[in-house]
């Protein structure tokens, strides 16, 4: 790319690459039969398979393209397990016992892999660092405030209100109006997470197979016959871990995803003073709005990594690379003489009710839909996904609720995309 805004080095993939690229894996043979076949080598893929293949089953993953390509080694490295509605709006909805039931287990799940990580050895960069939520107007920062000061009974976790004329300790910006301080979030780095997952999935025995598209599946008398890229292969179970690359060949699913365009840019390396006074404690930030951005430095310290949906339909990165850079510079000014070294883009699986989902339809084991924090929800219900297939008590998730939301002539192209980011936009301009 020849612009003046760009490194000599530039590239159009995910900075996570550039230490773990993605897997050469040796030639594996499509076997005839398996007893689990995986559809999708993300992090809910493989963590099914990690239960399945661990309890003796032949399992294989298989995935259209290398292992891990999708948005597992395509995000920015946060971990909230948090998921989007609140616990007035949840209330309104399923009632309160449900409510709390969804909210504890999103926050049990963050957790969980704090724990799954360190007992599995498993060096991706993990760290408990805090998240700073930036609040983009006054009234945003009231309302932060009034959330942290009025949450709900046995949900109340640690929050520091962080007004506008503190805010320079957290961030070297004027752009916001002050901010919450989330001690409990994480992150790491996703594909060395995702590369040491892998290796643990083919220690115990499972296939992971990339490049093979699965390209039809049929109803057999002992599973499924899926067709692929590869060759035919029949399945005693069937698992769709697709999330927001959900296609044509498992419609019911498609039909209850939204992909999203997650976009994110990494600068060239900086000065380390210059990049510490950008973000002094090193936390991951996101915003108030609708139409969010998150950012963070790079595990070294030096890089600004940035991200959000300036696009709707735009898959070429490097397009919506100009728009994405203007985001930076509202908030961090000073970096109008910093490079960009590498952009890239991802499909995150949004749900109409913005939760995600897990369960079995027409016998397909699915999960899907995680809404932005799959690093931390496609882990662990990939997890549950395999014990419950493996048929064990301890897989039960409050996620497994009925009524998987789709809408009419909805089939998978989200065709009113483009007026609901404009409505949000309004919003976030107004508030």
């Amino acid at each position: 790319m020849n612009s003046s805004f760009c490194s000599d080095d530039f590239k159009a993939q995910p900075y996570w690459w550039d230490q773990t690229p993605r897997p050469v894996m040796e030639t594996d043979t499509l076997p005839e039969k398996t007893d689990v076949l995986v559809i999708g080598s993300g992090y809910t893929g493989l963590h099914c398979a990690l239960q399945t293949a661990s309890s003796g089953r032949q399992t294989t993953v298989i995935d259209a393209e290398a292992a891990g390509w999708g948005c597992s080694t395509r995000n920015g490295g946060q971990i909230s397990g948090e998921i989007k509605p609140d616990y007035d709006t949840l209330s309104r909805r399923y009632g309160s016992d449900r409510a709390y039931a969804l909210i504890k287990e999103a926050r049990h799940a963050l957790e969980w892999l704090g724990e799954f990580v360190d007992q599995q050895k498993i060096d991706c960069g993990y760290q408990r660092c805090g998240r700073f939520l930036a609040a983009h107007s006054p009234r945003q920062f009231q309302d932060l405030v009034t959330y942290a000061r009025n949450q709900p009974r046995g949900l109340e976790q640690n929050l520091q209100i962080v007004s506008a004329k503190d805010q320079a300790s957290e961030i070297d910006s004027s752009y916001y109006h002050g901010g919450l301080v989330i001690e409990r979030h994480c992150s790491l780095d996703p594909a060395r997470y995702h590369s040491g997952l892998m290796h643990k999935v083919l220690r115990l025995g499972a296939q992971v197979i990339g490049h093979c598209a699965a390209n039809a599946v049929e109803r057999s008398a002992d599973g499924y016959k899926v067709v692929t890229s590869q060759g035919t292969i029949l399945a005693r179970e069937l698992v769709v871990a697709t999330n927001g690359y959900t296609g044509e060949i498992t419609p019911w699913q498609r039909r209850r995803i939204i992909p999203i365009g997650s976009y994110m840019l990494a600068t060239e390396p900086m000065d380390q003073e210059r990049a510490s006074q950008l973000m002094p404690r090193r936390r991951v930030f996101s915003d108030t709005r609708k139409i969010v951005v998150y950012f963070r430095l790079s595990p070294d310290g030096r890089s600004l990594l940035f991200g959000g949906r300036v696009s709707v339909f735009e898959s070429d990165p490097v397009k919506s690379l100009p728009a994405l850079r203007q985001e930076v510079l509202r908030i961090f000014p000073q970096l109008e003489d910093v490079r960009i070294s590498h952009t890239w883009m991802g499909f995150v699986g949004y749900t109409f009710d913005y939760l995600p989902h897990l369960g079995v339809h027409d016998g397909i084991h699915y999960a899907m839909g995680y809404c932005g924090s799959g690093i931390c929800l496609a882990s662990y219900l990939g997890n549950q996904l395999g014990l419950q297939l493996l048929g064990k008590a301890e897989g039960h998730s409050a996620f497994n609720q009925p009524g998987f939301q789709t809408r009419p002539l909805y089939s998978g192209k989200p065709w009113f995309l483009s007026a609901s980011v404009r409505y949000y936009q309004l919003r976030d301009r107004l508030s």
